[in-house]
């Protein structure tokens, strides 16, 4: 069973906040992406879910979450852009933002603490080493200048993940889906 988690446009937003609250200013968005991956693959390894639920995808300069790459393009994905655009600006020379504070009510402490750590860990490095540093995760393939769709199934296998813990995962990421589609109709 292929896993797919429902993309959160707010818990993306908020993240992406508190990643660019923490930098002090602008950002270059190759590494918010960086550093967004990097949180979303801690949250799989130690909660068994990700922070944003986007989907990811291998790209020249590493693994990258693609509904968030495409909102830092202005992109429309879903519903999502106005949201991402009150509180996320983009700005000259490949950077972004905080426009307005989303506040964080969507995610949960430990999402918050995994955000900080990230941030600790490779906030002031410059983002092309980071891009680097992820071209050694083993779910990254080299596209050549396209892009190639990462299975959250072989993320959660490099992680150590044993297959009946993935399938659990898959279950209730499918369980999750279905109630919130219910949900929201």
């Amino acid at each position: 069973m292929t896993i797919q988690f429902q993309f959160s446009p707010e818990k993306a937003v908020e993240a992406a906040a508190i990643l660019l609250k923490l930098h002090g200013g602008p950002m270059k968005y190759l590494g918010l992406l960086k550093m967004l991956y990097i949180a979303d693959r801690v949250a799989l390894e130690r909660m068994e879910q990700p922070i944003t639920g986007d989907c990811y995808v291998s790209m020249d300069y590493g693994p990258v979450l693609s509904c968030v790459y495409d909102l830092i393009k202005g992109k429309t994905v879903g519903n999502a852009l106005p949201l991402w655009s009150v509180s996320i600006a983009s700005c000259p020379k490949k950077q972004v933002y905080l426009r307005n504070d989303p506040g964080k009510q969507h995610l949960c402490e430990a999402e918050e603490e995994i955000l900080e750590e990230v941030y600790q860990k490779f906030g002031h490095i410059n983002p092309f080493e980071v891009a680097d540093w992820t071209h050694g995760l083993p779910e990254w393939k080299n596209p050549h200048g396209s892009m190639i769709p990462i299975a959250v199934n072989d993320v959660l296998h490099y992680l150590g993940k044993t297959d009946l813990e993935i399938q659990a995962i898959a279950e209730e990421a499918a369980r999750e889906a279905y109630l919130n589609g219910a949900w929201h109709g």
